[in-house]
């Protein structure tokens, strides 16, 4: 609830941890979905309610719901209020990084870091990793460059007991994935990624170059490890610069259509 114009804590914000108050907002709510206790179609609580039960600011409940419905996650009807979108189509790609998908093109991959912290799971992120709430986790964010330019921002996580130590390991110039497999032997042999169509945020935009609402790609991946979740990222990458390349063609009975690739327009 709000008090006296102050913020005050209940169950499931915690107002001093590293996490922004509105980025837990987003994952309580994500895990509502997740957990179809907000099911496609259905409307969420009205801003004014979620303050009220998680004692929060109305900026900082906008907040939460702007990015859910940037990610696709949530949509907003005019006149009526704002639902849980329904579930988007997947496709199947294959598994690479993104150093190696730039190089393969002839480009030059770059990278600028943007925060690295060791954080403590919340429901929804433990469920993405397969790891226990309250769990240590990795979370390593930088800025992606083809040939000197923004394409897109990682935010990768990476279960703490997979990579001690990853906090201090040196990135510059490097694939995650190959200093993964030098340092602790893991080496990603299969994946899941859901893309979807979004609006970047005005601090996402900045980074990217792009004006405010600009329209994105949000890649969401997981990456395993022999069977064991290695890798939980969400990047946002420009719409003007990466499409999805699919082959087409009739699969035999009970197989999925032909793997597709993800390419960066130069």
């Amino acid at each position: 609830m709000i008090e006296s114009g102050r913020e005050v804590a209940v169950p499931g914000i915690d107002p001093h941890g590293p996490v922004p108050k509105y980025a837990q907002l987003r994952e309580i709510l994500l895990d509502l979905i997740e957990r179809d206790e907000l099911p496609p179609g259905a409307p969420i609580p009205s801003e004014r309610e979620l303050c009220r039960r998680y004692g929060l600011s109305r900026m900082t409940v906008r907040q939460a719901v702007d990015r859910l419905v940037a990610e696709g996650r949530l949509q907003r009807v005019p006149g009526k209020g704002t639902f849980v979108a329904q579930p988007r189509i997947e496709l199947t790609l294959p598994l690479n990084s993104f150093t190696e998908d730039i190089r393969s093109r002839g480009m030059a991959p770059g990278a600028r870091e943007l925060g690295r912290r060791v954080v403590r799971a919340g429901p929804h992120l433990a469920a993405r990793l397969g790891i226990r709430p309250g769990d240590a986790v990795h979370v390593i964010e930088r800025l992606r460059t083809a040939d000197g330019e923004p394409v897109g921002i990682d935010r990768t996580h990476i279960p703490a007991a997979l990579a001690p130590g990853l906090e201090e390991a040196d990135l510059t110039g490097r694939s995650l994935y190959a200093l993964l497999e030098a340092r602790y032997g893991i080496v990603m042999d299969g994946g899941e990624l859901t893309i979807t169509a979004g609006t970047a945020d005005p601090a996402d935009a900045s980074l990217l170059g792009l004006p405010g609402g600009a329209a994105v790609l949000v890649l969401h991946r997981r990456s395993f490890a022999g069977g064991v979740c290695a890798e939980y990222g969400v990047s946002t990458y420009r719409a003007d610069r990466y499409q999805l390349k699919a082959a087409l063609g009739a699969p035999a009975p009970g197989l999925a259509p032909e793997g597709a690739e993800r390419s960066a327009r130069p």
